[in-house]
């Protein structure tokens, strides 16, 4: 009888939990509907899977399993072609009794502009990039000591990323400390460090516009 009692409790207790989960997933599509309205733009409430295969440049969204993203906002910003959604991947460590899954969840824009770029990453610099530096394996540095030694650069074409770097975008950046920014060849990616309230895209937003708005024109024109 014990332990029908705490079997009964124990899905009680899961049954709980899946009808709360489904209840803030519908309160979430709700306010990004919502808002989506409010702003002019378009709400996509299906879950998409296979990012990794629609933007293979960004490393992001090949990590770990269970990929997908969700609750997708389209529309423009500053006539710029816009995309934000809900992004989820989950890593899976150890084995038996040890084995652990890490669930990752955050917020993810990005906005595609007039004109041709090129790849560009732009993350936090960790202890382990500090340490690699050591032997030589470093990032691209800049003259501002404080941006270099926050985050970590790197490019394909490093002429690029002093063109996108300029100093006042950089120390725009230090004033907005975005988490990363990524560049392909067509459009500038910012993950959040978590998933957010919908009206914390508009600063996200504005801080990929301030980066694209303050890239030369002799920049923008050059392929090679």
């Amino acid at each position: 009888m014990i332990f029908l009692l705490i079997g009964f409790c124990f899905i009680a207790v899961i049954v709980a939990l899946v009808v709360a989960g489904h209840a803030k997933a519908e309160a979430r599509r709700k306010l990004f509907a919502e808002f989506a309205a409010a702003q002019g733009w378009q709400f996509h409430p299906q879950t998409r899977r296979g990012l990794e295969k629609t933007y293979p440049a960004f490393e992001l969204f090949g990590r770990g399993s269970n990929r997908h993203g969700e609750n997708f906002l389209t529309g423009f910003v500053s006539g710029h072609p816009f995309t934000a959604f809900d992004y989820h991947y989950q890593v899976t460590s150890g084995t038996g009794e040890n084995r652990h899954t890490h669930h990752h969840y955050f917020s993810v824009i990005m906005m595609r502009p007039g004109f041709p770029l090129k790849p560009l990453t732009i993350r936090n610099e960790t202890v382990f990039d500090r340490l690699t530096s050591a032997f030589g394996w470093g990032d691209i540095d800049f003259e501002s000591a404080e941006f270099s030694r926050r985050y970590h650069v790197s490019a394909p074409d490093r002429r690029w990323a002093f063109d996108v770097l300029t100093p006042r975008t950089i120390e725009f950046l230090l004033a907005r400390n975005p988490p990363a920014i990524h560049m392909d060849h067509l459009q500038i990616m910012l993950p959040l460090s978590r998933v957010v309230h919908p009206s914390q895209l508009l600063p996200a937003c504005a801080t990929a516009l301030g980066v694209l708005e303050g890239i030369p024109e002799f920049a923008r024109h050059s392929r090679s």
